[in-house]
């Protein structure tokens, strides 16, 4: 057991070795003063942030849905389309803001120029919701549907402008929220400050879950009773009080200076792996390094070959590459696999945010004689938990599964997130039961079920989410890729994005195909008692159940081809190389603790 645990605290040890040294400055550009920049003081004003954006954000995108069908007049599919593609965007662009970030303007420069882009966006929709000319003339979708006139031309033009505004700006400040926060603790000369990194992940994702719960009760809630105009207007006050919150912290600030750009280092190791492609890769003494104590691995080992010296003459950077430049983009590349398999699993969440919303909408929302419960704000659900399980989690969970497995996170971040993966598969079984139960009662009877009968799909997505979510952070944070924090951040924001654009696909394709039957489409109409949502639950649970299994071969193989190979550990026993250096990367890119 001690020697697991030695083994972990050495792969800290080397992860941080390896990363070079990053210099941090202030706000005029000056190497910031440890005793007056970053930590926690300084930390907490992001965490303001990241509460006040994800609050606004949450607010429009989980009811967007009712105002797109009831006041812009299109078709139940489209419009959970409309809003798929919307959140698809947001995260999509997460990688834009990643890069602007790493390479030119840093952090806190994205952080601030693109939150007025959101806010921007905010008000505007909350212009249109407010002024009758902006919109289409007021009709009942459910009453007299086909006859609603949808919104179109000048009148879509301004909807879909200020919707994607809103997308542009969030997506370019969510990765770079974590990134600047993350970057005021100087783990590589203070060691203490690693401690105060781990609360700080924790702090942000209960942050997180505050935003997202009061945007779910207090501000859908507004929005129902009050009008959705008055609703997007808190949403932008809500963003306005996050840019606040912001900048009123650029005096503690330590802020990582951009590299240039993140790409050029990335295309050279092809480039010159592509130009050396017919030599054969000699020992590792003939490898260019540039610390002198870097091995290489054997996967992806075609890479290997950017690394190789032409006798002692002077290559430019497209034709040689160091060991340790090489190595990063295998970081890079070995990690798309484990996050594309949690793709399926936001195209779950992406019916939590639509057609669940929809099917609250069907059944009884009445709490109590004068008080309904908004349907949206089942998505409170699961942040009302994740508020106690987080700390619960931090505090007890972790230290009694350390004593277990020696791993200092209590499991490996791969065991996390396939664990969620897995409880993602009943969160959609349990959906389509409740799906149908709630179908047959209006059908059959003609009643009308409590809406806290689908209260457990979102339960059940709460626990999964929080296991799959952090899980995929924190395996990204420790992957040794100098100058892209960002970046990283905002490649877990990608998996978002193409879940949300899958279930776009996958509703028009079974549409598509479905509505060749004599019974007509699974989700072809825009009464759920008509449309079969609990067959395209199924689909989706099996679905997910595939995708977990797909995940267990790519963890395993990701685990077995993060460390250097052992005759490389003769090879370098022979050059005098230390044992230190054999291990490179092996602890900080791969977990032994796989499901």
């Amino acid at each position: 057991m001690e020697d697991r645990r030695g083994n972990n605290n050495k792969g800290e040890i080397m992860n941080m070795q390896v990363k070079e040294e990053e210099s941090a400055v202030d706000w005029r550009g000056r190497p910031s003063n440890p005793n007056k920049h970053g930590g926690m003081k300084a930390a907490v004003f992001v965490l303001g942030l990241q509460a006040f954006e994800i609050m606004g954000i949450a607010a429009v995108g989980n009811n967007l849905i009712t105002y797109v069908i009831n006041e812009m007049h299109f078709s139940l599919s489209k419009s959970a389309n409309i809003v798929t593609n919307f959140v698809g965007t947001i995260f999509l662009l997460a990688l834009l803001g990643g890069y602007l970030s790493d390479s030119y303007l840093g952090s806190f420069w994205t952080m601030l120029i693109f939150g007025f882009v959101e806010l921007s966006g905010f008000i505007l929709l909350s212009v249109q919701a407010h002024i009758p000319q902006l919109k289409p003339p007021k009709c009942n979708m459910v009453i007299d549907g086909d006859h609603c006139k949808e919104a179109k031309g000048f009148k879509a033009l301004i909807f879909f402008v200020a919707l994607y505004l809103v997308a542009l700006g969030s997506g370019c400040v969510k990765p770079n929220m974590i990134a600047h926060g993350a970057d005021q603790f100087d783990i590589q000369n203070n060691p203490s400050h690693s401690k105060k990194l781990s609360t700080y992940f924790n702090a942000a994702y209960f942050a997180f879950s505050i935003g997202e719960l009061i945007a779910l009760t207090v501000l859908v809630w507004i929005q129902t009773h009050a009008g959705m105009d008055v609703g997007f207007g808190l949403s932008a006050a809500a963003m306005a009080m996050g840019l606040i919150s912001v900048v009123s912290g650029t005096l503690y600030y330590r802020n990582k200076p951009p590299q240039g750009s993140i790409f050029t280092p990335i295309a050279q190791v092809f480039v010159a792996a592509i130009l050396k492609r017919k030599q054969i890769c000699p020992s590792a003494s003939h490898l260019h390094s540039e610390s002198g104590n870097v091995l290489h691995t054997q996967r992806f080992r075609f890479l290997n070959k950017a690394c190789i010296k032409d006798q002692d003459t002077k290559e430019s950077p497209w034709r040689l590459c160091s060991v340790t430049q090489v190595e990063q983009v295998k970081i890079l590349l070995s990690v798309i696999p484990i996050v594309a398999c949690t793709i399926v699993f936001n195209t779950i969440l992406a019916q939590l945010q639509t057609f669940s919303v929809q099917q609250g909408s069907t059944m009884n929302t009445q709490l109590t004689k004068s008080f309904h419960i908004p349907p949206a704000s089942l998505q409170s659900i699961p942040y009302i938990m994740l508020i106690f399980i987080v700390p619960l989690y931090d505090k007890f969970f972790v230290p009694f599964a350390r004593k277990l497995t020696g791993h200092e996170s209590g499991i490996s971040p791969l065991f996390r997130i396939g664990s969620g993966l897995f409880l993602a598969t009943f969160s959609m079984v349990t959906a389509a039961l409740m799906e149908k139960k709630r179908r047959d009662s209006a059908i059959d009877s003609g009643n009308i079920i409590s809406i806290f009968w689908i209260t457990p799909q979102f339960l059940i997505f709460g626990t999964s989410e929080m296991l799959t979510a952090v899980g995929l952070i924190e395996f990204f944070y420790k992957q040794s890729l100098k100058g892209m924090q960002a970046f990283l951040m905002a490649i877990t924001y990608c998996s978002y994005s193409f879940g949300f654009y899958l279930s776009s696909v996958l509703v028009s394709l079974v549409n598509k195909i479905t509505s060749s039957s004599s019974k007509g489409g699974w989700l072809s109409n825009n009464d759920l008692n008509k449309d079969r949502l609990d067959y395209f639950y199924w689909m989706l649970a099996v679905l997910s159940f595939v995708n977990f299994l797909n995940y267990l071969f790519w963890a395993r193989w990701h685990s077995r081809n993060s460390s250097p190979p052992s005759t490389a550990q003769n090879e370098a026993g022979e050059e005098g190389l230390s044992h230190y250096s054999l291990m490179k990367l092996s602890r900080d890119v791969g977990d032994e603790n796989t499901p």
